[in-house]
């Protein structure tokens, strides 16, 4: 089964192919996003990639919770679970 997991302090020059590149590394990636901010353009610095294997996707976030963390373009990423969408009213 696949998991979500939420990549934050991203650097704002990341993209959606350079994210999924990057987590490519520790397993197969479904699908990589980064969250755009609508009025600029410009990226909210997190975003949300989907791995098909669970343990490979516990793997990263175990590695981002290490001493030396993941660190993508200088800057220290903090990987987790996502939390599931809440449900408009």
């Amino acid at each position: 089964m696949a998991k979500k997991l939420f990549i934050g302090n991203l650097p704002y020059t990341a993209t959606n192919d350079s994210l999924g590149e990057f987590f490519a590394e520790f397993g197969e990636v479904l699908s990589a996003a980064v969250i755009m901010d609508r009025a600029t353009g410009r990226s909210k610095g997190f975003g949300f990639v989907e791995m098909t294997n669970d343990a490979e996707a516990d793997a990263v976030i175990a590695r981002a919770d290490e001493a030396a963390g993941l660190e993508l373009e200088g800057r220290k990423l903090t990987v987790s679970e996502a939390r599931p969408k809440a449900e408009a009213r």
